[in-house]
């Protein structure tokens, strides 16, 4: 906004002043655990020493940039990554539009709300927490599920013992923790639509289903692709508390991720230089990203992050 004196600059700010207060907490926070920390990116380039600090290590370039790229397990490790990044994106991202649909439709509120309650309470509960359910859930003496398959005659499973299940597991219990949680915008994306609109389809003779994909859906449209870009930009971050909890040396083939494995390398072996790499590696790959998701979004359909 441009002002042409200072008094009318002062004078918005005065009118403002409560708003701006508010945010100082959140400029903080971005400042102190956002900004403040990409300083330390600097170490990917250098074979740091915790003694000698920033300014005495010794510089390497890129050369654990190229380390990471020749090491085998990063490549594995970095296959795991992607294929749990795109399982997530395939699956968990549609999961809240369609249940926040669902909801919309029902009509009794007490039991719309109570259903609501339900699902966004897994939302609240800690990794750990989550894991253990899951694992108990999943155990081959006393869980739920192999209690079935042995009812009908199968032997148990050792689900949390085979690489085959493990991304399966740690995709499908983050979509449960997380898909309820996930219906808050799009209800409340929702709410702005324009009733008029649905009346007069109805009037047309519209389904509740031609409904949906005439007005619904293409009134959600800016919302969906906003939040899908915002996801692409942490398409790599799968999080270290989601898969530590369910890592074990019998599934780690499949189921080690580079948040786990930087964890491992960085903090337990003091590799630091080497896992600053690593991440100042996937940051790059979510802000060309996000980059590229923005231009094609607001060329195809108008609608971007910038």
């Amino acid at each position: 906004m441009l002002f042409r004196t200072g008094k009318e600059r002062w004078a918005y700010l005065n009118k403002y002043k409560a708003l701006y207060f508010l945010s100082i907490p959140g400029i903080l926070y971005f400042l102190l655990f956002k900004y403040v920390p990409l300083f330390g990116s600097v170490m990917a380039f250098q074979d740091y020493n915790i003694f000698k600090g920033y300014l005495g290590s010794a510089w390497v370039g890129f050369d654990h940039f190229q380390r990471m790229f020749q090491y085998p397990d990063f490549l594995r490790i970095l296959k795991n990554t992607l294929i749990l990044a795109f399982y997530s994106l395939g699956f968990s991202f549609p999961i809240p539009i369609i249940l926040a649909l669902l909801l919309n439709e029902i009509r009794k509120m007490f039991f719309k709300r109570t259903l609501q309650t339900i699902i966004y309470m897994p939302h609240f509960l800690s990794w750990v927490v989550i894991g253990g359910i899951a694992i108990e859930i999943l155990s081959p003496r006393s869980g739920f599920v192999n209690n079935i398959i042995t009812m009908i005659g199968f032997n148990p499973i050792y689900f949390m013992g085979e690489e085959s299940y493990i991304r399966t597991i740690l995709v499908s219990s983050g979509i449960w923790r997380d898909a309820g949680w996930g219906t808050i915008i799009y209800l409340a994306a929702l709410t702005s639509i324009n009733p008029d609109l649905y009346e007069a389809s109805e009037m047309d003779g519209a389904t509740r289903w031609r409904q949906t994909l005439s007005i619904t859906l293409p009134a959600l449209m800016p919302t969906i692709t906003i939040l899908f870009l915002l996801q692409i930009g942490h398409f790599m971050d799968f999080g270290f508390e989601r898969v530590s909890v369910f890592l074990n040396t019998l599934n780690a083939g499949k189921g080690e991720i580079l948040d786990t494995y930087i964890y491992t390398v960085g903090l337990l072996e003091r590799q630091y230089s080497y896992t600053t790499a690593i991440g100042l590696f996937k940051s790059v790959v979510g802000l060309v990203l996000i980059m590229t998701g923005n231009t094609l979004s607001k060329k195809m359909t108008g609608e971007g992050l910038y």
